[in-house]
């Protein structure tokens, strides 16, 4: 509330110019805040419902709670059978998947010297 009220003082001393040079202010930054905030979180979004929509057998994947294990098969409700250890599955939905963690866990290792 303080930074508007600045904003309304900076445009009092000149009453010519002063409403329009407050309105471009508050429309800059309305656009440097959706071009650091909005646009990269839609972005993120957009990413991770394609990850998921691509998901099938074989992937090697990690859930948001930390579980590591492959995907076994892909059912039509939305859920998914990980397999965590040889023998052991569990059911899972697809969007408890994780981009970040995945992409980590797939990520090729780096020769070591």
């Amino acid at each position: 509330m303080q930074l508007l009220s600045i904003f309304l003082m900076l445009g009092q001393g000149d009453q010519k110019g002063g409403a329009s040079s407050t309105l471009i202010m508050m429309g800059l930054m309305v656009l440097v805040f959706w071009m650091f905030m909005i646009r990269p979180q839609a972005k993120k979004a957009k990413q991770q419902k394609q990850f998921i929509n691509n998901l099938q057998k074989g992937d090697k994947v990690i859930t948001t709670a930390g579980i590591h294990g492959a995907i076994n098969k892909v059912n039509d409700d939305g859920t998914l059978m990980l397999e965590t250890s040889p023998g052991s599955y569990m059911k899972i939905e697809r969007s408890a998947v994780s981009l970040e963690m995945t992409a980590n866990l797939n990520k090729p290792v780096a020769d070591k010297k």
